[in-house]
């Protein structure tokens, strides 16, 4: 008979080497950012990166609704942010800066998804069963592939408004549009291009109902008082931004923007 065997015999806790959940490699960085390298760190840097993109993705949905006052406003609306505080700053840097902000801010929420993810994996090797979801709803249970969709969807749309790549008729000019309401209702009017517009905003709005749901558990406002507040603003924000976009190839294929 073993130690092991004779110690669970007596009642007394074998000695036995377990892994820990989670390995620290390497030093841990100075304070404030051995915050991140916890789990709490990342929820508050997920959440507060996911503030900064709503914010965006408000701001966005804003300008673009200028399209429906016709093609002047629109455009002078696109010169307007190529201009912001010039002459202090040359044309098209302070754009250049928010630009640079944003991909920071994304690759940070980016990661702090990733890293989440994996601690849970390592903090519960056994898969959820079915009846684990019971409590969570749909948008959260596919946050990850929602999320993928974004991406796609995110890469997608550069690739056809801001660098010009496709589709034929869309003109740029050393990077800069020509015209972008031109652009834009050449692109809508296309029903494949209208398509992806409308099946990545949909991804937006599971995206974005999750999170604006979550953010406040993040930032450790959780009371249940507050339940109905919180699924209040997720429904509102989500179904403001995700209809307003949505508007914006139907009403170019319907002929109601030309």
């Amino acid at each position: 008979m073993t130690a092991t065997q004779e110690a669970s015999i007596r009642g007394v806790t074998p000695n036995i080497d377990v892994a820990p959940v989670h390995k620290r490699r390497g030093r841990p960085m100075p304070w404030p950012l051995n915050l991140y390298q916890t789990a709490v760190g990342k929820k508050w840097v997920m959440a507060l990166t996911g503030i900064g993109l709503m914010a965006f993705v408000f701001g966005h949905m804003i300008g673009n609704a200028k399209m429906f006052l016709g093609e002047a406003e629109y455009n002078e609306y696109a010169e307007g942010l190529r201009n912001l505080l010039v002459p202090l700053l040359p044309v098209g840097f302070f754009l250049w800066i928010v630009r640079v902000g944003l991909i920071a801010i994304f690759a940070l929420h980016l990661h702090c998804a990733y890293s989440l993810t994996m601690m849970n994996r390592r903090a519960r090797p056994v898969r959820y069963s079915k009846r684990d979801y019971i409590a969570a709803n749909f948008s959260a249970r596919t946050m990850r592939y929602s999320g993928i969709l974004v991406l796609a969807f995110l890469f997608m749309h550069l690739a056809n408004l801001t660098w010009g790549w496709f589709p034929a008729g869309v003109q740029h000019v050393s990077g800069q549009p020509t015209n972008v309401y031109n652009d834009l209702v050449i692109s809508l009017s296309i029903p494949w291009i209208a398509a992806l517009y409308i099946i990545g905003n949909l991804a937006l709005g599971f995206h974005l109902f999750h999170g604006a749901w979550s953010l406040f558990q993040s930032l450790g406002v959780n009371n249940p008082r507050y339940n109905a507040v919180r699924k209040g603003f997720a429904y509102g924000f989500t179904a403001l931004v995700v209809g307003v976009n949505i508007s914006f190839p139907i009403m170019v294929l319907a002929g109601v923007v030309d």
